[in-house]
């Protein structure tokens, strides 16, 4: 069964909800007025000859910025249902594709969705001989917020909602 499906599904209609409530510095540092785009296709197409086989990342977004300080930049957001070894990988790898083709700044968010509570990989990391790579993402782990179920059940945001334990 594929858990983050519906999540997927409603990212798109309720974009700005999902950024308040789960990123609200991040949400609080974008334009909306001036809009955003959805970029999925275009991804597609850069990691559809992907070495390390068929990926679809979930969801890409253009946004500006409130301050100025750069005219757009993107937006990842990777939802993932189930614990896997290789997500780490997997966020720096699409991260740097994502830079690659259209040359901004793009930042990687995780929202994890599954039952583990060990499982809470935030970073990517590569060290050796004085070399060293590190990709690190903000992570929201879902099974977090079954703490806060009375704040949840009082919140307007429909993620809130979604948030709350059945």
């Amino acid at each position: 069964m594929e858990v983050d499906s519906p999540w997927k599904e409603i990212l798109e209609d309720l974009f700005e909800e999902f950024l308040a409530f789960f990123f609200p510095q991040i949400y609080r540092d974008i334009d909306f007025s001036k809009g955003y785009e959805f970029l999925d296709q275009e991804l597609r197409q850069i990691l559809k000859d992907s070495e390390t086989g068929k990926r679809v990342v979930d969801k890409l977004v253009k946004v500006f910025l409130k301050d100025g300080s750069e005219k757009w930049l993107l937006i990842h957001i990777e939802i993932q249902g189930y614990a896997q070894e290789e997500f780490p990988e997997r966020m720096y790898v699409y991260n740097y594709r994502i830079f690659d083709k259209f040359r901004r700044t793009v930042i990687s968010l995780a929202l994890l969705t599954d039952e583990n509570p060990s499982f809470r990989p935030e970073e990517f990391r590569v060290s050796r001989w004085g070399f060293e790579l590190s990709c690190r993402y903000p992570l929201i782990k879902l099974i977090d917020y079954r703490l806060r179920e009375a704040e949840l059940e009082s919140s307007a945001n429909p993620f809130a909602i979604a948030s709350v334990p059945i």
